[in-house]
């Protein structure tokens, strides 16, 4: 049988010289020994943030991508998709979408019929300009305000609200046919 020594080692006895025993000396000690360890942390972490770039940059492509896409085919709806929508949503009692779609199909209508060409970067204020040139612009411009409230105001969308918004997209297909 394997037996280990029992024995320890003994280490001589050293002095310390007085001046290591001052207080603020451990103090400065231990702060730099915190750190030397914030350092090395923040190394390590830079170094696996450059290992793992080139997958968190693809990732975000791909959500960007999906993003972009849900967007295009989002406003790529037609007319008559849109107002479905807001038929569907005003029947469920979400009032709020309702309104914005019947605003959707208005902006993909007048894009469609080539009037205002629909650039993602244009505003209501830009679409507010350049509806004032046509025959009647109070019903486009009842969707565009009701629209900006909806969005930035606090506008609460009630039944009759949506029933506003309607009665101005109505009057616009009037207007077309």
């Amino acid at each position: 049988e394997l037996q280990t020594s029992q024995t320890t080692a003994k280490l001589p006895e050293v002095d310390l010289p007085s001046w290591l025993d001052n207080p603020i000396i451990l103090m400065i000690a231990k702060a730099m020994a915190w750190l030397l360890f914030a350092f090395l942390l923040s190394w390590v972490a830079i170094q696996i943030i450059r290992l793992l770039n080139p997958y968190i940059y693809s990732i975000g492509n791909q959500i960007n991508l999906t993003t972009k896409t849900r967007e295009k085919s989002q406003l790529e709806l037609s007319v008559t998709a849109w107002f479905n929508q807001s038929q569907k949503y005003q029947k469920i009692g979400n009032y709020r979408e309702a309104c914005r779609c019947l605003y959707m199909a208005m902006l993909q209508g007048l894009n469609d019929r080539g009037i205002i060409s629909d650039l993602p970067s244009r505003t209501d204020g830009e679409y507010l300009e350049l509806i004032q040139q046509l025959s009647e612009p109070r019903p486009y411009q009842k969707l565009f305000i009701t629209h900006q409230q909806l969005l930035f105001g606090n506008l609460e969308v009630s039944a009759a609200v949506f029933a506003e918004c309607q009665q101005a997209y109505q009057q616009i297909t009037d207007e077309k046919n």
